[in-house]
């Protein structure tokens, strides 16, 4: 057999020989998975994140120019390329596996999500065309069902994998245009350009970025998106959002869609759904509910009435990359009706034609935004077999204990905190002797002073025009020994910080 090219390793390119390559193929595997588990045992242990600020982070990646080298022109032995990511990757590396990281929204994945990864990525499997996935499709489909049956929607439901919760809110919009302003607009035609003007989309101030992003991807002018004040809780209530309707159909406009919360980014704050979904119901508006964060409560018997009426939402977005506990990428897009998303996405280009009349097989891209699809479903699938809906329960109930506890906590040693709704727990330290101006920057030292001790790590956010420290509790391995060690930096930091501020 030829040689594929000059290369150290040959071997490792041209694969079909295993009496050369299978062995080969086996040391690479052992040195990649040696190298996981020595970051996972090493620096992943040690800190949640290294202490680098950005421009000294840049440096250190890009040393003295600052900026990317030319691309490589020569190959080398792939134990020189890992261990380059030992020593350049590894230990810079974000850690959510640190029993300190109270992350946005990134959990430490499941070591089967991580398996179902990688045997994605052997596959390499296109889920856009049936004949370039075969069985791979039918694993989505698995999928979609299962976490249909989760949000109680009905035999005529449907849904489809995405990236994020952002490509997911995006898609709902779409389905909203298409299908439920034409219906408004009378219109046998999609709406585009001027029939896109004077319409309402109402949102709270909690709502995802993604959402305006949207309504303005989707050439709605501006002031489309009209943002509704959440109450002291950070939820949407009805009343507000009906009186808006009810101001703005008045001054000749047409109220469209409400965006609902179940589990909101700052706060995990759920809106009042069953409410909103009376509303739009009454008032024929679409309802679309993100629940990138929440829906996976409902796994959870004990936590599950939390998240109602998700079943009469028209759309609603899940992520399992969040509180399913699975690695980057998997989100996904339900839609009451499966017909909404063909309405919305369908094309069926000459190089897709199927054979015969009776082949109608199952083509994702027809109920996508993405052409090109990867194998995100087998991950998932396979996290569920093997925990099983009782043990992501179970891990979710420990979330939720964990905030609990935090929160108690907290507020022992002198915290303001939000009460949790979920997991999601948000705590400032407000001494008396600074005003507001300066205490907002004491969160924001804390939060340095916590990164740079590497005992954890919380985010930070804005509420009610405050900076307040975010800990997104979806780490199920974390206990309430490393909540209290957490806890502790933060007051014995603050110690120095409120001197520095004191006036």
């Amino acid at each position: 057999m030829p040689e594929p090219l000059d290369h150290p390793e040959p071997e490792l390119i041209d694969t079909r020989d295993p009496e050369r390559s299978r062995a080969a193929l086996e040391r690479l595997g052992e040195r990649t998975w040696a190298e996981a588990l020595d970051w996972l045992y090493g620096p992943a242990t040690d800190r949640p994140t290294a202490p680098n600020l950005y421009p000294d982070m840049r440096r250190t990646y890009f040393e003295e120019t600052g900026s990317p080298d030319p691309a490589p022109a020569g190959g080398r032995t792939s134990d020189e390329v890992l261990t380059e990511f030992r020593e350049r990757l590894a230990p810079f590396a974000y850690a959510a596996q640190h029993p300190g990281s109270y992350s946005y929204f990134t959990p430490p994945p499941l070591p089967m999500s991580i398996a179902g990864e990688t045997l994605a990525q052997w596959l390499n499997q296109g889920i856009d065309v049936w004949l370039s996935g075969m069985a791979a499709p039918f694993v989505e489909e698995d999928v979609i069902h299962w976490l249909c049956e989760l949000c109680d929607y009905g035999a005529a439901a449907w849904g489809v994998l995405t990236s994020g919760g952002a490509m997911a809110n995006i898609m709902a919009f779409t389905v909203a245009r298409d299908v439920h302003l034409a219906r408004l607009l009378g219109s046998e035609e999609p709406p585009r350009g001027a029939r896109l003007e004077g319409v309402r989309v109402y949102a709270s101030d909690q709502t995802h970025f993604s959402v305006e992003r949207a309504v303005d991807l989707l050439g709605f002018p501006e002031g489309t998106l009209r943002i509704v004040p959440s109450d002291d809780s950070f939820r949407l209530r009805a009343e507000p959002v009906a009186a808006a309707i009810v101001e703005d159909r008045a001054a000749g406009l047409i109220p469209l869609a409400i965006s609902a919360v179940a589990g909101s980014t700052n706060t995990g704050s759920i809106d009042d759904v069953p409410a909103l979904a009376d509303l739009a119901e009454g008032e024929g508006l679409w309802l679309h509910v993100d629940a990138a964060y929440g829906a996976a409560a409902r796994l959870s018997t004990r936590e599950a009435h939390k998240l109602l009426a998700l079943e009469r939402a028209d759309s609603l977005t899940v992520d399992p990359h969040k509180w399913f506990f699975q690695a980057y990428d998997i989100g996904g897009l339900l839609v009451k009706r499966r017909e909404d998303l063909l309405r919305t996405f369908h094309r069926e280009p000459e190089y897709y034609a199927v054979w015969g009349p009776e082949e109608r097989p199952l083509h994702w891209y027809q109920y996508s935004l993405e052409g090109t699809r990867r194998f995100r479903a087998l991950k998932l699938w396979l996290s569920w077999k093997h925990l099983g809906s009782d043990g992501f329960a179970r891990l979710i109930e420990r979330n939720v204990d964990l905030a609990v506890h935090l929160t108690r906590r907290a507020k022992e040693l002198g915290f303001e905190v939000i009460d949790p709704q979920l997991a999601v727990v948000c705590l400032r330290l407000a001494p008396s002797q600074l005003d507001p101006v300066k205490t907002d920057e004491l969160q924001r030292r804390l939060q340095r002073a916590l990164e740079v001790s590497g005992v954890g790590w919380l985010s930070t956010t804005t509420l009610r025009g405050r900076t307040w420290l975010r800990a997104g509790v979806i780490n199920y391995l974390s206990t309430t020994t490393d909540a209290d060690r957490i806890l502790d930096a933060l007051v014995n930091a603050s110690k120095t910080v409120i001197d520095e501020l004191s006036p």
